[in-house]
């Protein structure tokens, strides 16, 4: 069972003391690139930075009583996670932060749909992190979700 999470304070509480020190500086590293009109959140259990209701009413289709969701930050059993919601909803994105990632690192960069998986802290790529959050405004990502998601 996993524990309830009421805030991203205390999710980092209860991240192992090997990861906690790659969370936080992630935690801090979106937070600062992010620009305006998201808001940091729990989100389906993880950290999470949303657009609030009070920017987009309409909320996220899949459950209109949920703000928009954007990214997400995770401590997973053997690895830490970082969504990103834009990465996979606009063309060419992924492959532009792979051919990024693998100019910094030799191994491979283990990615999902829209998720970023480091098993190592010393894989994380902050800066590249930093340039990928700081792309989008809130306003960008609700023109792309509505044009590419929300159909």
């Amino acid at each position: 069972m996993q524990a309830l999470h009421l805030t991203p304070d205390d999710y980092l509480n209860s991240v192992d003391e090997a990861r906690k020190p790659s969370m936080i500086r992630l935690r801090q590293t979106i937070s600062a690139a992010l620009p305006g009109g998201f808001e940091e959140a729990m989100s389906y259990g993880m950290i999470g930075w949303v657009v609030p209701h009070s920017v987009y009413p309409a909320g996220y289709h899949c459950d209109p009583k949920l703000p928009l969701p954007f990214a997400s930050l995770a401590a997973q059993k053997n690895h830490i996670a970082v969504y990103h919601m834009g990465l996979y909803a606009r063309p060419g994105r992924v492959e532009a932060f792979q051919a990024a990632y693998a100019k910094h690192f030799k191994n491979a960069l283990d990615i999902g749909k829209s998720c970023l998986r480091f098993k190592k802290p010393e894989h994380i790529p902050f800066d590249l992190i930093s340039e990928l959050f700081a792309e989008m405004t809130a306003n960008q990502w609700i023109e792309l979700y509505e044009r590419e998601i929300k159909k």
